[in-house]
């Protein structure tokens, strides 16, 4: 049976059938939905973890036990778990292990767009890329295999639109294995205890191993040699090469499904069987430099962008201007060249978003607010224009401790989801209290991992199956730290925001915020919608509310005779009924949820 399956869902899909036993990932786009789909297979063990390199050590801990294991992140997931990349590398396991990353060019949902087949190469570890959904499926059972064959991790490298773009999926039954008796854990210390007598030995052994995984690579079924004109050969990977054959269908095509390490042999007989030879690979020229060091004439980079995500009509043009292809006579503008531009459409929060209210706050108070990865992150952009630093997970508590350190006479404030915390800010919070700093770290608890599909975390009490789990209380865990400096408030009650952040801004040592409210988008949180209206006979246009930032509220094309302003109007559509721009409007012009109540008693 065939099934049009995107890739993650084939990811998913081949993690049942390669008899994985045990996944475990932290949800980030584009590699989110693996995980999510994998765990409607109950026959695999799935985790959300605090964050990426748990997730890791998660994995490599069950292929320790002798159980098939998966570890699923994005690109930047992997720096947090770099070190136990590492180790594993070193260690290899007992079992198979393939750890999935999503990179993302063109940066969609990122704050980079670096290229992880680098840490390939730099920890020693094979890697993996499909072309389609089809492969992406079997290269899950394929890098388990490789895995246990050559006693390493795997990595399997997957790009934003390999994850997301569907093609048809051929399904097989799960293979059969006999299970392993339980607790029968193989102990071999020199292998496994990676102290610096036993790593000096095991470094001679991955060296040797990457060697065979070379020679390996020569034969590997998924480097593909497609003969064709020999003026033009063109070696290619993952996306680039469904666009390859797209813009050069004629070209003799190297496809290389193991990106590392490289078959040089299979390189070198290509090179000569052709009279120029071009990669074509998005982002760093990985697989350029490898081929320059074979000392083989290569072109790449030098033709193609070293920035963003490749299409046929990026390829088209630099063909075109390098000679890779001919000018066509007559070239007829694409819609996007003929249409006039579209306006912009930046991101913003969403109507009811529960951190809408904080950064009210934060910008009334003119406050330095050292932001994070997450939904909240969005209120950098304007009208809020509330954040003022935003680097990586975790990264807020530490930056605004070190501003802070060095003399920043302005308090610094600092700003966190609740996944985001457990992730990487308790380290960091710890710090604060430690070293000794008075920065107000807000965490914006909304009850999920929003920003990438409302995933559980440990502070919403359920687990990824959906089972009760633990919901950690962020002000007990702040005293326990040693932060007795606690406020637990609601972010729709401007008042009581804006009077705890005034608090802790006077006080010494450093002062934990639990911005607690359901995201709006939750089922529990959309029972209670209930759309506010304006008052025209009270609204002057003064525009305070749109400054807010909420989709919700519009400038209408009535005006208020005295100030020649546009007045506003509200979307009831969109309208959650926060009351956080009834709060701000100054003329009380904004009706409240129970005068909305009210009239719609009355019109009954």
């Amino acid at each position: 049976m065939k099934m049009l399956l995107s890739g993650n869902e084939a990811i998913a899909r081949g993690a049942y059938e390669a008899g994985i036993v045990l996944a475990a990932a932290y949800p980030g786009t584009p590699s989110t939905e693996i995980l999510e789909n994998i765990a409607n297979y109950k026959e695999i063990i799935s985790e959300w973890s605090p964050n990426e390199k748990v997730a890791l050590d998660v994995a490599i801990g069950g292929a320790y036990a002798g159980a098939r294991t998966m570890a699923v992140m994005k690109h930047v997931g992997l720096n947090v778990a770099a070190d136990s990349f590492f180790y594993a590398s070193m260690t290899g396991t007992e079992a198979g292990l393939v750890i999935v990353c999503a990179d993302d060019p063109a940066m969609h949902s990122s704050q980079n767009e670096q290229d992880n087949r680098r840490y390939c190469k730099f920890a020693r570890v094979p890697c993996l890329e499909p072309s389609d959904s089809q492969e992406a499926k079997e290269m899950v059972g394929v890098a388990l295999d490789i895995s246990e064959q050559f006693d390493t991790p795997v990595m399997l490298r997957i790009t934003t639109r390999i994850a997301h773009s569907h093609t048809l999926v051929a399904l097989s039954p799960p293979e059969k294995t006999e299970p392993k008796p339980l607790f029968d854990y193989h102990i071999n210390r020199t292998k496994y205890v990676m102290v610096p007598g036993n790593a000096r030995q095991r470094h001679p052994v991955i060296e040797e191993r990457i060697q065979h995984l070379g020679r390996f690579a020569e034969t590997f079924a998924y480097n593909r040699w497609e003969r064709l004109d020999p003026s033009l050969g063109i070696v290619t990977n993952g996306i680039a090469y469904q666009y390859v054959k797209d813009v050069f269908p004629n070209a003799s095509v190297l496809r290389l499904g193991m990106t590392y390490p490289l078959p040089a042999r299979l390189i070198k007989d290509f090179a000569q069987s052709v009279d120029r030879l071009v990669v074509v690979e998005e982002l760093d020229p990985f697989i350029e430099e490898e081929i320059i060091l074979m000392g083989i004439p290569v072109e790449g980079k030098s033709i193609f962008p070293m920035v963003g995500e490749f299409n046929p009509g990026i390829l088209r043009s630099h063909g075109i201007k390098s000679g890779l292809l001919a000018r066509p006579e007559k070239v007829t503008p694409t819609p996007k060249e003929r249409d006039q531009p579209l306006p912009m459409r930046p991101p913003l929060l969403c109507p009811g978003c529960p951190h809408r209210g904080v950064f009210a706050v934060t910008n009334k108070l003119k406050l330095v607010v050292n932001g994070d990865i997450g939904c909240y992150t969005l209120g950098f952009l304007p009208p809020l224009s509330a954040l003022h630093t935003c680097g990586c997970m975790g990264a807020s508590i530490g930056v605004a401790h070190g501003a802070r350190k060095v003399g920043i006479q302005q308090k610094n404030v600092a700003v966190l989801g609740d996944s985001t915390f457990f992730h990487t800010g308790m380290p960091a919070l710890l710090n604060t209290a430690y070293n000794q700093s008075d920065v107000v770290t807000i965490i914006l608890d909304n009850r999920t991992t929003a920003m990438t599909g409302h995933q559980e975390n440990p502070a919403t009490g359920k687990n990824l199956a959906g089972d009760p789990a633990i919901r950690v209380d962020f002000e007990a865990l702040a005293h326990a730290m040693g932060i007795q400096n606690t406020f637990r408030i609601d972010p729709y009650k401007l008042d009581e925001t804006e009077a705890a952040i005034r608090e802790t801004l006077q006080s010494d040592g450093p002062s934990v915020i639990v911005a607690e409210r359901a995201c709006a988008l939750l089922p529990e949180a959309r029972k209670d919608w209930i759309p506010l209206d304006v008052n025209p006979d009270r609204c002057n246009g003064c525009g305070l509310c749109i400054r807010i930032g909420c989709p919700a509220i519009l400038q209408s094309d009535d005006v208020d005779l005295k100030t020649g302003r546009n007045l506003v109007t509200i979307d009831p559509l969109l309208c959650t009924g926060c009351e956080i721009c009834a709060q701000i409007c100054a003329r009380g012009a904004i009706y409240s949820r129970d005068e909305m109540r009210e009239k719609q008693e009355t019109q009954a």
